[in-house]
């Protein structure tokens, strides 16, 4: 469920690489609860908006704020401290340790300990990330080696770790990419169960239209680092430049202002 307020906030943001223009005049507000999905073919600067937001990269110019704050300038370590948790297209897990190991893992890091396996906090610690794979349906999988698991269960394991700090916004990164056709669906499914009882704000980059249809509230659609459609899912995928540029229906539209002449630049 959304709301009406405002919980991220991209001003004008700008950013090159030479001559490849990855961020041109991206303005967006994000509502605190809302579903999100950034599309557009690689390249179109879906990425570079979320390492921004993220900071693992800076803008040449503009502003991100948080919750009406500036966090343009902190690095990512301060802004997860903020709120702000990721996954990544590859799961970043540790493969000789077991699922529930690398939940245990998550939650340490969340609190700043030096061990994360300290004897006084070892019982609640435990209890915590049982929970946790429970949630996201993984308790079958808790004494497995990451190694051994297939990859969407290993996608589901890198969404949780990431939720063990109650972040107020998740980014995913391609959550159904290497997974088969089958498990697309359910997987999405368990991700969005786990999150109907926190109020996080998801943010997620995707390119099966079906998934995005299906779980957004709301849709970016990219090309050439600009945003050409901010609508509901319907209206984007509707839209003639994003079925030109986008989605790969044929048929006229016109390029998004000043594209053709960054793409001669």
């Amino acid at each position: 469920m959304t709301s009406d307020t405002v919980i991220l906030e991209a001003r004008d943001l700008q950013k090159r690489f030479g001559a490849v223009v990855a961020a041109q005049d991206i303005n967006v507000k994000v509502a605190s609860g809302e579903k999100l999905s950034l599309i557009g073919a690689n390249g179109a600067g879906k990425t570079t908006f979320m390492n921004m937001v993220t900071g693992y990269l800076k803008p040449d110019s503009g502003a991100i704020l948080l919750e009406g704050g500036d966090v343009t300038k902190l690095n990512p370590r301060q802004i997860t401290q903020r709120g702000v948790c990721r996954s990544f297209q590859i799961p970043q897990l540790y493969e000789p340790m077991t699922a529930l190991e690398n939940v245990m893992v998550a939650i340490g890091a969340s609190g700043r300990r030096f061990s994360f396996f300290q004897p006084a906090d070892l019982n609640e610690t435990v209890e915590q990330a049982r929970a946790m794979l429970k949630r996201f349906a993984l308790d079958p999988y808790a004494h497995r080696p990451v190694s051994e698991l297939p990859g969407g269960v290993r996608k589901l394991l890198d969404i949780a770790m990431a939720l063990v700090r109650n972040p107020k916004i998740l980014l995913l990164d391609e959550p159904t990419s290497g997974v088969s056709v089958d498990e697309k669906f359910p997987l999405m499914e368990t991700v969005m169960e786990a999150l109907a009882a926190e109020a996080v704000t998801v943010i997620f980059v995707e390119h099966d239209m079906d998934i995005v249809t299906r779980y957004s509230d709301r849709v970016l659609a990219f090309y050439q680092g600009q945003v050409i459609a901010d609508d509901d899912p319907s209206e984007v995928l509707s839209d003639p430049a994003v079925q030109k540029y986008v989605t790969g229906t044929a048929g006229p539209a016109t390029a998004p202002a000043g594209a053709e002449k960054e793409a001669e630049a």
